[in-house]
């Protein structure tokens, strides 16, 4: 069975909730993990009211008995304390769509002059769900030592230097939890909050850069054989999917196209010695394809990069129109933040995830976690057989 998921609920709903099937029975959650990261997706300087009302946490609804999965669908709910969703008073009718939302968009697709129905799906209160399903995907790739780091890259006129590398990680991800923005680099973290600091003067929003790297994937996760398979095109349609992002790169990304074939590809090599690691034994100089070549891991880290625009709620308004009467008019305001681009991080470092997942139980399938330990162990048994064979 194919690794899938699906979320619903609305914003000011009593709930978002995801709905995930083929996972393997026998596969323990670490619910403390998953909880984390939901309040991860929580945090960072700049965001807004409603991080101070939620408290998200993760109730399984089926799906888990003890702790454990069973193989049935999996539905986990992350509860919203601020429901109000049928309260007329507290959600007005919005007639003046924001510039950059869905709204004016989905008050036309669905023949109404209020944007609120389209709101209240659209905002990315929706990636709540999708965190928590990414966090239950990782419990399964830690259980064939797959991890999973993201980080913000950067935002208007500062990158972070950073290059993360499997031996570095555990020190990253303390650096990471260190930041008020989830950036390991203190000279770009301090940057990026002055950046931050001077949009909320300006009643402005920013966005900025994000970065996630998969350390430890086996070679051949996804497929050529089919292009609605290839890893890369999964993932960049996952990473599309979050509210608010508007490009994915793999690897060496735009950069490839400024530079020639022989100084963007990377050597492959061999080294016996290291057969018994996750590559098998083939590594490379440098790591331009970001893992992937061929829409197939290549035993290298995946790098996806993400770049995610300015929120489209501000508090000074855009020119807009008022859908009753047709006149010019600015645009509504809902509480929103002024930079939520930490929480993106760990929605995209989640979602990402997800898509690894998805494609390791693609390759390695079995009903239950011991037939998939298996189904790994023997194709991981013939891959470091390769060159004698």
């Amino acid at each position: 069975m194919i690794l899938t998921c699906k979320t619903a609920g609305e914003s000011h709903g009593p709930c978002g909730l995801a709905i995930i099937e083929g996972l393997p029975a026998g596969l323990t959650l670490d619910v403390e993990f998953i909880n984390q990261e939901l309040q991860r997706r929580q945090g960072g300087y700049g965001r807004g009211g409603r991080q101070a009302i939620e408290t998200d946490r993760a109730e399984f609804l089926t799906g888990v008995r003890g702790g454990t999965t069973t193989g049935a669908p999996l539905t986990v709910q992350v509860v919203n304390k601020d429901s109000r969703l049928n309260d007329a008073d507290k959600t007005p009718p919005v007639h003046r769509p924001r510039p950059g939302h869905a709204d004016l968009a989905g008050a036309v697709k669905w023949q109404t002059n209020d944007c609120r129905n389209t709101l209240e799906r659209a905002s990315a209160r929706e990636t709540a769900a999708r965190t928590a399903a990414g966090a239950i995907s990782r419990c399964l790739l830690r259980a064939f030592d797959i991890r999973v780091f993201g980080y913000v890259k950067g935002m208007l006129d500062v990158v972070a230097p950073t290059h993360p590398t499997r031996e570095m990680l555990d020190e990253l991800i303390a650096l990471r939890e260190d930041s008020a923005v989830y950036c390991p680099d203190d000279a770009t973290c301090k940057a990026i909050i002055a950046h931050i600091k001077q949009a909320k003067i300006d009643k402005d929003t920013v966005g900025g850069l994000c970065e996630t790297v998969v350390f430890g994937c086996p070679p051949g996760l996804g497929s050529c054989a089919s292009w609605q398979e290839k890893l890369d095109a999964k993932i960049a349609y996952a990473v599309m999917g979050i509210q608010a992002f508007k490009a994915v790169e793999i690897g060496l990304g735009s950069e490839c196209g400024k530079h020639t074939g022989s100084n963007v590809h990377d050597p492959i090599q061999y080294d016996a010695s290291q057969a018994n690691e996750s590559h098998f034994g083939f590594t490379r100089p440098r790591n331009n394809a970001g893992g992937i070549e061929g829409g197939m891991t290549n035993g290298m880290p995946v790098v996806v990069k993400g770049t995610m625009k300015p929120i489209s709620t501000l508090l000074q308004g855009m020119d807009s129109v008022d859908l009753c009467t047709g006149q010019n008019e600015r645009s509504d305001y809902e509480r929103s933040d002024v930079c939520a681009l930490p929480a993106a991080s760990v929605v995209m470092e989640n979602v990402v995830a997800f898509e690894i997942a998805s494609a390791f139980l693609t390759s390695f399938s079995g009903t239950t976690m011991d037939m998939v330990r298996a189904s790994f162990n023997a194709y991981a048994k013939r891959a470091r057989n390769i060159i004698q064979s």
